[in-house]
């Protein structure tokens, strides 16, 4: 199917799919390994389809430079049918926005596909995807923030691994196109480690990590945004925690938010699953007014210390304008000593 092609059925799609929203997948009896589906591999020249599962672009310009981002990677670019809709805060109906993902997975000339940004809304499609179509032709899907929720459902309904990065719309620095095409394009076995410049000063203060509990451990990745990941608790679109490394980043949320979330995931046994934490960017996670707050260090003490796993904090994951590129369900080490962490295995077919 051409890009013309796709477009017409992404917009055909949804018209079909224009009906009562369809009950939730069931959870399976197991749930698929994490990491255990590579997408096949995206090379340069081949075509992504650009998409809008969660809020609105703000006008035709932010599309136009997310296309040309991915042009300059290399990439031919199909943009969705419904990528540039808007129905409030989000990015056209369920409907749409579900189609325009089957469409693209359904595609054989739909190499990967990239979120033109986060905001809300990708939890809301995870009963409509054709799990079985993301099977039959795994591809690479690149997203951060809310697409956490998307990450989180293809891992969970299927073992897709997934990339937690920069979206379309957002900024593309060297230091994040490097990234892309490192992880993605070349398929390397990067390391994942904080860039550390001095400067002019005698210490290093820019990028710095903070060891919470020192050690090595094992295990795929499993996380992104620590809001979507506490609502998506107790639904089949959660991967399983077991002996993965979890990591985790949010933006705006005060403190005894955060606090309510890891209370969530720990009263859900889900942190006494995991082998070792890499807690990424709080941005602009600052309290309100009231009486005092805790900071997020004494958050982390009290819900990750206590784990006594090999844990760090102040990695280049979130709302950050350079930013890791990091795949769900990729095998990684983590050294939380050194503040690093370096995948293991390939993270595509072939």
């Amino acid at each position: 199917m051409n890009r013309r092609g796709f477009l017409a059925a992404a917009a055909a799609a949804a018209m079909l799919s224009a009906m009562p929203t369809p009950p939730a997948h069931p959870a399976p009896a197991r749930r698929p390994r994490l990491g255990s589906l590579l997408p096949h591999p995206l090379r340069a020249g081949d075509t992504v389809a650009l998409l809008s599962p969660s809020s609105p672009v703000e006008d035709s310009l932010a599309l136009q430079l997310a296309r040309e981002a991915l042009e300059a990677l290399g990439l031919r670019v199909a943009l969705g049918a419904h990528a540039g809709a808007r129905r409030g805060y989000l990015a056209g109906d369920d409907a749409a926005r579900a189609a325009d993902l089957n469409a693209a997975f359904a595609d054989p000339a739909i190499r990967g596909i990239v979120c033109v940004r986060g905001g809300y809304g990708a939890m809301r499609l995870l009963p409509r995807l054709d799990y079985a179509a993301v099977r039959r032709d795994p591809k690479p899907v690149l997203g951060y923030s809310d697409i956490t929720a998307l990450l989180c459902g293809l891992a969970a309904q299927t073992g897709l691994v997934g990339f937690h990065g920069p979206v379309a719309a957002g900024s593309w620095p060297a230091f994040n196109a490097a990234q892309f095409r490192q992880l993605l394009l070349e398929r390397a076995l990067p390391e994942y480690a904080n860039p550390q410049e001095r400067g002019d000063d005698l210490v290093v203060r820019q990028n710095r990590t903070v060891t919470i509990t020192g050690g090595r451990a094992r295990g795929p990745l499993v996380g992104g945004n620590l809001a979507v990941l506490a609502a998506l608790v107790g639904t089949p679109y959660l991967p399983e925690f077991d002996g993965a490394i979890l990591f985790l980043e949010d933006v705006g949320e005060a403190p005894y938010r955060i606090d309510r979330m890891f209370a969530t995931l720990r009263l859900a046994g889900l942190l006494d699953r995991v082998a070792g934490v890499v807690f990424g960017q709080c941005t602009d996670c600052k309290p309100g007014d009231g009486y005092g707050s805790l900071t997020l260090e004494q958050i982390l003490d009290d819900y990750v210390r206590p784990l006594g796993i090999p844990a760090y904090r102040g990695a280049q994951i979130g709302h950050l304008r350079e930013q890791f590129i990091v795949p769900v369900g990729g095998q990684v080490e983590l050294d939380a000593d050194a503040g690093r962490f370096r995948l293991l295995d390939p993270v595509f077919q072939g």
